[in-house]
């Protein structure tokens, strides 16, 4: 009598295997991912524990027609000549040198034109800043 063998192939596989070859590649990736510098400028940032809300002695603002107005202390802003600015604005940081010089531009005044105000401020050590509107986005 002749037994027949029987051979049954068999479906289904284990992906335990597979799934430990994943893990292992998941974790392979993200520790040499980590080794990867990003070509970007190194900014060194002030640390503070204490947000301060300073008014500004002195503001410069420039309107969408590029306009230029100044005001010190509490006064109206007054139109004044891009030529007379820096010296206007050296008086006023004289007269209180502990404040800040805040510069308000529309958002349709050209960057350039933002730039060259403060970089002329920066050239007379004048202490300036870009004042901004908070966001009401949430």
């Amino acid at each position: 009598m002749a037994l027949k063998r029987q051979h049954n192939m068999m479906t289904l596989f284990s992906m335990a295997s597979m799934s430990d070859v994943i893990f292992l590649l998941l974790i392979f990736f993200m520790v040499t991912s980590t080794f990867v510098f990003p070509n970007a400028l190194e900014v060194n940032l002030p640390q503070s524990s204490q947000q301060t809300a300073l008014k500004p002695g002195t503001r410069v603002y420039i309107d969408k027609e590029l306009n230029m107005y100044a005001a010190q202390g509490d006064a109206e802003p007054e139109r004044i000549a891009e030529a007379d600015l820096i010296g206007f604005l050296q008086i006023a940081q004289q007269q209180s040198p502990d404040q800040f010089i805040a510069l308000y531009a529309d958002e349709k005044v050209p960057y350039g034109k933002i730039v060259e105000v403060l970089d002329k401020g920066a050239r007379a050590s004048l202490k300036m800043v870009l004042a901004t509107k908070p966001s009401n986005k949430h």
